[in-house]
């Protein structure tokens, strides 16, 4: 018989974690294991709440509104550096007729998207990186919509452009930090049913999130930044 300790559970912080696909990114990574920061935006209770109801020991929730830099250095404080072996950023957000030419989009429908989806994102990551460890992973929720490559039908124009401008972002971040030894992910999930995807997308996230965990966890100790797909296969840019 063994005298060695138990294993500390790994962790992860994924913000964004309230519903949709944050949440069932947590209760699969809850189901390996793991330990789950989760964020949630609003006071209320949430499905993340009635996870955490299910796994106390497991999952810790915190505030954060990813585009007030004062809450995200508040969460920042709260943790040790070198806390995480992932750091997920999955908050994101569309405008309110997602199929509106982007010359139509109001001004301040356009600015919120873009401030969710590029900047909110790329503060969180530069504002929580210290707390992943050195052979981690920071990864962040993109979409293959953000392929200037694949974009051959149009639609979903100021969304398709806030994904475009945070994989550029991401690009700029990993040139920053040439010869970090962490994994950078932009991971592009695919068309999902959720409050976002809609009820016509093909993919439940009962098929869809567990490949996605798997996939996220592979990723670590793989230094440099990668576009790609819920089954590890890169994505054009």
């Amino acid at each position: 018989m063994s005298n060695l300790p138990p294993e500390k559970p790994k962790t992860i912080l994924i913000a964004g974690a309230s519903r949709g696909l944050g949440q069932a990114v947590a209760a699969a990574f809850v189901g390996k294991g793991w330990h789950v920061i989760g964020t949630v935006r609003d006071g209320g209770r949430t499905d993340l709440h009635a996870l955490a109801d299910a796994w106390p020991d497991q999952i810790t929730i915190a505030p954060l509104d990813i585009t007030d830099p004062a809450q995200i250095g508040a969460l920042r404080e709260r943790l040790p550096s070198g806390a995480l072996d992932i750091l997920f950023v999955n908050a994101g957000t569309a405008n309110r007729d997602a199929a509106t030419p982007a010359a139509r989009v109001a001004p301040e429908d356009f600015m919120q998207v873009m401030l969710t989806n590029a900047l909110g994102v790329m503060r969180t990551v530069e504002g929580l990186q210290d707390l992943v460890k050195a052979d981690g992973l920071i990864g962040v929720m993109s979409s293959g919509q953000g392929s200037i490559t694949n974009n051959t039908r149009g639609g979903f124009e100021v969304y398709r452009a806030s994904k475009a401008a945070l994989n550029q972002l991401m690009r700029s971040y990993a040139a920053r930090q040439a010869g970090d030894p962490r994994a950078l992910v932009l991971m592009a999930p695919g068309w999902i049913r959720t409050g976002l995807g809609g009820p016509g997308a093909p993919f439940s996230m009962e098929e869809t999130i567990p490949t996605l965990v798997d996939t996220l966890i592979a990723q670590q100790g793989r230094p440099g930044l990668r576009f790609i797909d819920r089954f590890g296969d890169t994505v054009p840019w």
